[in-house]
């Protein structure tokens, strides 16, 4: 149809263009008046067709940019949300990995003071059992050497008894 305008514009121009001139008004033409007029009833016949198809074309281009237009909004809104979704995952890692990190230094901590009390009390364990041995092996010592003491008195005074039997005065024989 395009083609039909542009040839019926051609043939006007081309008739226009060979159309005479009159003798005294060169800047006027004459043409075939009724040719002319069949040319553009033609025209008029097929403008309202192209006119209605260029604006079936532009009401298609415009929905199509409007649709364009919302799918970009939607697609901008979605990245937004993705983007808000991934920067907090990324907050909520980070604050995660954070308080992981602070639970093990606490843990470290608890359990090098726990190793250093534990530490401390078996050593202060081992002092005082030492103690206690120590002073129960002094305690044993002193009783020794309280047995050897009163065994040895105890024998003497068995060996005085066992003498003095022999001498009923209590004196020793001296022949």
């Amino acid at each position: 149809m395009a083609n039909d305008i542009n040839r019926l514009i051609d043939m006007l121009y081309e008739q226009i263009e060979d159309a005479k001139s009159p003798a005294l008004k060169p800047n006027m033409s004459i043409v075939d008046r009724d040719g002319m007029l069949d040319l553009l009833d033609e025209l008029r016949a097929q403008l309202p067709v192209e006119v209605k198809r260029a604006q079936e074309l532009l009401a298609a281009r415009d929905k199509f940019v409007e649709e364009a237009k919302r799918d970009v909004e939607r697609m901008m809104r979605q990245a937004e949300l993705d983007a808000k979704t991934k920067v907090s995952d990324s907050e909520v890692l980070y604050a995660a990995k954070e308080k992981a990190r602070q639970i093990v230094a606490q843990a470290e901590e608890r359990s090098r003071k726990l190793y250093q009390v534990a530490n401390e009390y078996a050593e202060d364990a081992l002092a005082r059992t030492e103690e206690a041995v120590q002073a129960a092996l002094d305690e044993v010592k002193q009783s020794r050497v309280r047995f050897r003491t009163a065994s040895a008195a105890k024998m003497q005074e068995q060996r005085d008894k066992l003498d003095g039997k022999n001498d009923p005065a209590g004196r020793k024989d001296e022949d």
